[in-house]
């Protein structure tokens, strides 16, 4: 993949991140008690969020100075 499409991936990531952070906290607020949807969701946001660290540090290498 080229850095724009890495762009574009990690923008869909991130928008689907904050997505699933908003459905957890709807359904957090509305005292669901699906406890195994909740877990679901929060599995999935971490999955997300690990594949967005690896994208962001592939565009954005660690320099050592």
């Amino acid at each position: 993949m080229n850095e724009q499409e890495l762009g574009k991936t990690l923008e869909l990531l991130k928008s689907e991140h904050r997505d699933l952070d908003a459905a957890i906290a709807a359904l957090t607020e509305a005292g669901s008690s699906d406890q195994l949807q909740i877990a679901r969701l929060k599995k999935r946001k971490l999955r997300l969020k690990d594949q967005i660290s690896i994208i962001e540090d592939t565009l954005l290498p660690d320099i050592i100075a």
